[in-house]
């Protein structure tokens, strides 16, 4: 096991995905968001006491077990910046690994740079997709799902354009037959 142990509220998981980001994801929804954008496609993420308790080194393991075959890990929501504790160490440890690192979030750039905490947990990060899900300005394509969110590049490993032919939408199908339907345009609204 990974070194760090913090505790992480989390959604869901899904090992690999080509709807969360450039190129095979590990993806992670953490649970939790008081920022409730009205018209989220995301709503059953927004309590905070649901979800599971993981802990980050446990969910690193898990990254670890899926190389070679993913290109990154993208932490998307509820909210993963309600829980910088835990989205700075399990970065710092998957900085390690030389994956790519995504982080979706509601707060603002402004928002993430003014609080110390915040600006930690996405240290490690290469691209911040940043700012609040605005219904009015909807695009759900290229990770934004509306026209004023903001691609924060922190390295030069992605660019804005990277994220332009990330698929808008995927449906896994398991082998009980639980339907996972994941990306920035749900088939159906409730579906995801």
């Amino acid at each position: 096991m990974a070194l760090n142990a913090v505790p992480w509220r989390v959604h869901a998981v899904l090992p690999r995905s080509l709807a969360n980001g450039p190129g095979t994801r590990f993806t992670i929804w953490s649970q939790g968001c008081v920022l409730a954008c009205p018209g989220c496609f995301n709503p059953e993420t927004h309590p905070g006491g649901a979800g599971q308790m993981r802990l980050t080194g446990e969910l690193v393991d898990e990254v670890l077990a899926e190389l070679p075959h993913l290109d990154g890990v993208t932490l998307t929501g509820g909210e993963p910046l309600e829980q910088p504790r835990a989205i700075q160490e399990f970065c710092a440890e998957v900085r390690k690994t030389g994956l790519g690192i995504v982080v979706l979030t509601g707060f603002t750039v402004a928002e993430i740079e003014a609080d110390q905490e915040k600006a930690a947990a996405v240290a490690a990060a290469d691209m911040v997709v940043a700012g609040r899900y605005n219904a009015r300005r909807h695009l759900g394509t290229g990770l934004r799902g509306s026209a004023n969110k903001t691609y924060w590049p922190l390295t030069n490993r992605y660019s804005a354009g990277d994220f332009a032919t990330v698929p808008e939408v995927e449906v896994f199908i398991a082998a009980d037959a639980t339907v996972t339907v994941t990306g920035m345009e749900p088939l159906e609204r409730g579906i995801a």
